[in-house]
Order: structure tokens, then C-alpha cells, then sequence
């Protein structure tokens, strides 16, 4: 296993880094459904959007019940825009591999929890956007090293039931590495804590809220082998009206320069570098 000692000066270096950049900060929208919106155009309605609760800096559900975090925040301007106030929202959780039967019961309207565009799903739903691209990437503990994607053949990984990340790994570039898959990103963690797993692999943006979280300063961080593309799409019901005006919306959030300070809100501090925002290309 090629999983190198780091020295001591670097692993300090990381760990203050890391504790420094530590995260402080029913009627259907296409009026066919049983979720949300009236019609999709406000009007009084609500809408239905489902959101991650457990990934620090993109999908979050506070202790006071709130929800934070940059997909969230994207999913509040694209309502606005649709015409729904902030009060108007019911929001509902989307466990990845839930999120299109979600969509397709009707479950709700929309969702923003980093939903990476694939042929795979768009068979079953519909996308808008992609308003983000995040890279997988792979968590390792603080004071180990992978250096190359053949190392990975040797590793012990963990990610999320249904995730692309899972199918890359064996698919793509690592078809000797050992996979175990949980229901969520914290088994993953503490089993990486614990010496269980050997990395933890999903999209970098979310890891990086992992890596970056106080109670997990100088415990991990990005190995930084930018693995895959991963586009971050808004669900939509296949078939629905509302791509237009929510593509349009997320048009309008990155002219008007919201779409930038939202990124550097939510992962500036934990040092994550985002990618430019990408062209919107899921129009038909």
C-alpha cells in the first residue's frame, strides 16, 4: 500500500492550515406533480427543493433547523427568481441514492445537492445548469500520501450508495481497489478516523467541507489527483416546463456576480479553489 508518511513539520503546517481554514461561516413547480409549487410561478405557493443536510459548505442542516451552505444558497436565488419569498420554501432531504425516485414520486420539486449531470440519470430525470464543476478527488489521513492513481488499486476506499464517484473508481481507474459503500459521508469519515477504510472518495467541493470542519482539523485532507469532471446539475421531473426559467435564473446569478461571492463564501475558507462557473448547457 503506497501510503507514505508525510514528515512531521509538514503534517504541523497542514494541521494549522486546517484549523485556520476551519467552515464557520405542494403543488409541482411544472404543475403535474404532488410537491410544491402552484404552477411554478409563486403566486403565493409553495416549493418543494431537496438539499443535502450533511455536507459542510454546500448542503447543511443547522441545530437551529436552517440550511446552509452553497447549494442552498443557489437553490434560494433560482426560488427568488421564480417567484417564491425564502418563507415559501418546504425544504426536504435528498439522500443520493434517493434522488431521482425523489423527482419521479413527486417528492419534490427541484434539487441542489450536488446532483452531478450523467446520460445514466437524465434517462429518469431532467436537468438545468451545471451551475458548479467539482473533481473527485480522495481524503486521506493528514500525515499520509497518494501521489498517483495506480496507488489507488491498493487502497481500501469508502463513498455513498449511489454515487458516480463509487462506479468511477472501479470503472475507470482503479478496478483492483477494495470499495465499501455506506448510507452516508460521516461513516465513511469515522471509519477513515479509525484506520476501517484508507480514503475517502467523492467530489473535492465536498470534501474539502469535510476536511475544513473544526472537529476534523489536522485529521485528513485532498490527496489532489482531480480524478473526474462532475457537473452539478438542478434536478428537475423529466418532462418539466421550468429548465427555461431556471437555467435563465442561473444565467443571471453569474452576470450579476452573486454566483462568485457565494463561492468565495462558502469555500473560500476552507481554502477549496473552485472552478470557474461552466456554460449552461442542458437546454433540451
Amino acid at each position: 500500500m503506497k501510503l507514505r508518511k508525510t514528515t512531521s513539520a509538514a503534517a504541523l503546517a497542514l494541521a494549522t492550515a486546517l484549523v485556520l481554514s476551519a467552515c464557520g461561516s405542494d403543488d409541482s413547480a411544472n404543475g403535474d406533480g404532488t410537491g410544491g409549487a402552484d404552477g411554478g410561478d409563486g403566486g403565493g405557493g409553495t416549493i418543494t427543493i431537496g438539499v443535502k443536510v450533511d455536507q459542510p459548505g454546500l448542503g447543511l442542516q443547522t441545530a437551529d433547523n436552517d440550511y446552509v451552505g452553497f447549494d442552498v444558497d443557489v437553490a434560494k436565488y433560482v426560488a427568488a427568481e421564480l417567484g417564491y419569498d425564502e418563507a415559501d420554501i418546504e425544504w426536504r432531504e435528498a439522500p443520493t441514492p434517493e434522488r431521482e425516485n425523489m423527482l419521479v414520486n413527486g417528492d419534490v420539486d427541484m434539487i441542489f445537492a450536488t446532483y452531478s449531470i450523467t446520460d445514466e440519470r437524465k434517462e429518469r430525470v431532467d436537468f438545468a445548469g451545471p451551475y458548479f464543476v467539482a473533481h473527485q478527488d480522495l481524503l486521506i489521513r493528514a500525515d499520509e500520501e497518494v501521489t498517483e492513481t495506480d496507488d489507488i488499486n491498493e487502497l481500501t476506499l469508502c463513498s455513498v450508495v449511489g454515487s458516480t464517484s463509487a462506479q468511477n473508481v472501479n470503472e475507470k481507474f482503479a478496478p483492483d481497489a477494495q470499495m465499501q459503500e455506506y448510507s452516508g459521508y460521516s461513516e465513511c469519515l469515522t471509519g477513515l478516523e479509525n484506520g476501517a477504510v484508507d480514503a475517502l472518495t467523492t467530489d473535492d467541493s465536498i470534501l474539502a467541507g469535510y476536511a475544513s470542519q473544526e472537529a476534523h482539523a489536522g485529521k485528513f485532507k485532498l490527496a489532489g489527483l482531480h480524478l473526474s469532471d462532475e457537473y452539478y446539475g438542478v434536478g428537475l421531473p423529466k418532462g418539466s416546463d421550468q429548465r427555461a426559467d431556471v437555467n435563465a435564473a442561473l444565467q443571471k446569478m453569474i452576470d450579476d456576480g452573486v454566483w462568485a461571492e457565494t463561492v468565495e463564501e462558502h469555500f473560500g475558507p476552507a481554502g477549496y479553489e473552485a472552478a470557474d462557473a461552466p456554460e449552461i448547457t442542458e437546454t433540451d
